[in-house]
C-alpha cells in the first residue's frame, strides 16, 4: 500500500490574516464619557450641577459666612461659629464708624457766653479808662487872654522868598531835551565817515567802501537801542565774499579786511513793528563811501 506524502510547498496555503494583539477593550472602561448629546442628557447633567451648588450654599457658605446652619452639618465642621464670628465683627465695625457732630448748644452755654463776653467788655472799659486818665487829670493849660480891642494883633510872619524859575532856564531845559540826540554819541577813535538813517520796518538799506585787497577799515555800527539784521559782504569783477551774517543785532566795532579789490560793506534790514535809527562810523584805509 503506497503512503501518501505530506509536502509542505504543495500543500493549500491559509490566507493570512492580520489580528490584534490584544482583545478590543470596552470604551466604558477607562474612559471619560461626554454628555449625551441629546435634551434628557443636558437636562440631567444641569440638575446633578444645581444640586451640588445647593449642597455647597447650605452646607459650607451660609454656615461660614452668616452663621446660619439649615442641616447642622456646619455646626459639625465649626463653619457656624466661625460666621458668627464674622457677623460679630461687621456689626462692630460698622457701630464704629465716625457720625456727624451736631453742636448743639443749651441755654447754660449761652449765658456762660454772655457772662464772658460782659468781662471782656468791662476788661475794655477799664484799661481805656487807665488810657484816658492822665489826660483828664492833669491840670488845664490856663486860658489865653483875651486880647483888648486896642491891642493891634501880632504881625503875620514874612514869608519866605520864592525862588521862581526864570523864563530863559526854563526854555534853556526844554531846547537841552529836546537837542539831546535819540541816538549815541560818536565812539571813541579817529572817523572818517558817518551816515545815519531810518529804516521803517521791513526796509532794507547797503552801505559799502571802495577798497584796495589788503586794505584795513574800522568801522562801528549801532541800531541805537533796537536791533537789525546785517550782512557784511563784498563784491569785485567776478568775485563775492559773506565775511559775517548776523539777526537781530544791536551793534558791532571791528575791522573790515578787504579780500580783495572793490566794494566792501553792510547790508542792514528791519525786521522789527517800529522804526529803527542806524548810525554807522568807518575810518581806516579805503578809498570813499558809497552811500545809497
Amino acid at each position: 500500500m503506497q503512503q501518501n506524502r505530506f509536502d509542505i510547498h504543495t500543500a493549500p496555503q491559509t490566507p493570512l490574516r492580520a489580528e490584534p494583539r490584544h482583545p478590543r477593550q470596552s470604551l466604558s472602561v477607562g474612559h471619560i464619557q461626554g454628555v449625551d448629546a441629546t435634551s434628557g442628557g443636558l437636562l440631567r447633567s444641569t440638575a446633578k450641577a444645581a444640586g451640588v451648588a445647593v449642597v455647597l450654599l447650605t452646607v459650607f457658605y451660609l454656615p461660614s459666612e452668616y452663621g446660619v446652619d439649615p442641616t447642622g452639618l456646619g455646626g459639625v465642621l465649626g463653619l457656624t461659629e466661625m460666621g458668627k464670628i464674622k457677623q460679630q465683627l461687621y456689626a462692630e465695625a460698622a457701630g464704629e464708624a465716625p457720625q456727624p457732630v451736631q453742636m448743639v448748644a443749651d441755654a447754660e452755654t449761652l449765658s456762660r457766653l454772655d457772662r464772658i463776653e460782659a468781662q471782656l467788655a468791662a476788661i475794655g472799659a477799664v484799661i481805656g479808662a487807665e488810657a484816658a486818665t492822665p489826660a483828664t487829670t492833669a491840670e488845664a493849660p490856663p486860658e489865653p487872654e483875651q486880647p483888648s480891642a486896642a491891642a493891634e494883633p501880632d504881625p503875620l510872619p514874612t514869608p519866605e522868598p520864592v525862588v521862581e524859575t526864570t523864563a530863559p532856564a526854563v526854555e534853556a531845559a526844554v531846547d537841552e531835551a529836546l537837542t539831546e540826540p535819540a541816538i549815541a554819541g560818536a565812539p571813541d577813535g579817529e572817523w572818517r565817515d558817518e551816515y545815519s538813517v531810518t529804516l521803517a520796518p521791513g526796509e532794507g538799506i547797503e552801505v559799502k567802501l571802495k577798497m584796495t585787497e589788503g586794505e584795513v577799515a574800522q568801522f562801528y555800527w549801532t541800531a541805537n537801542g533796537a536791533v537789525v539784521n546785517h550782512d557784511t559782504h563784498g563784491d569785485g569783477p567776478g568775485q563775492k565774499i559773506t565775511y559775517e551774517q548776523g539777526r537781530s543785532v544791536a551793534d558791532q566795532r571791528g575791522e573790515l579786511v578787504a579780500a580783495f579789490t572793490g566794494n566792501h560793506g553792510w547790508f542792514w534790514r528791519n525786521r522789527g513793528d517800529a522804526p529803527v535809527t542806524l548810525n554807522l562810523w568807518t575810518g581806516g584805509d579805503y578809498e570813499s563811501m558809497k552811500k545809497p
